[in-house]
């Protein structure tokens, strides 16, 4: 079992609240038509994770002190200077404080994301058809369901 080193390294409340917020949702959802339930999928696809909110801060602050530094002044270039060793450390140890602000604003994890939305593809009936496969045929099922967005699934 991976660890999931940005939630074990979020306080205890944080992690609860954005749960409690997931559930909250799945609840609101759990009697709704399938149409509703794939527009709220497809809002789970396009949501930004933790990772993704900080390689984007990280790259556009470091991108701008040094254009600031190349410009203007110099001492811009401590920007980067400051803002990529939280990058190099999160990449190291998968963790660094600028994760806990944007925990706190309610960002989620890749993992926590996916939690949801297959919550919603069993509401939505996806996996029914599996009680009559053996378990790797049903496994197989789910993988592939799961694996690939809507435009590869029509390709494959």
């Amino acid at each position: 079992m991976t660890i999931d080193r940005v939630r074990s390294n979020t306080e205890a409340e944080i992690n609860e609240d954005i749960d409690l917020k997931s559930e909250a949702l799945i609840h609101v959802y759990t009697n709704q038509e399938n149409w509703k339930i794939s527009e709220r999928i497809e809002e789970l696809e396009g949501e930004w994770d933790v990772e993704r909110w900080l390689e984007t801060n990280a790259s556009v602050l470091a991108f701008a002190g040094l254009m600031f530094g190349a410009t203007y002044k110099k001492r811009w270039l401590v920007l980067p200077g400051v803002v990529l060793p939280f990058l190099f450390q999160h990449a190291v140890q998968g963790w660094c404080s600028p994760i806990a602000f944007f925990r706190k604003l309610g960002v989620r994890t890749r993992k926590e994301i996916e939690r949801e939305k297959y919550a919603l593809k069993i509401l939505r009936g996806d996996f029914e058809d599996i009680r009559s496969m053996d378990r790797k045929e049903a496994a197989l099922h789910i993988f592939r369901s799961s694996s690939l967005d809507g435009a590869e699934k029509k390709q494959a």
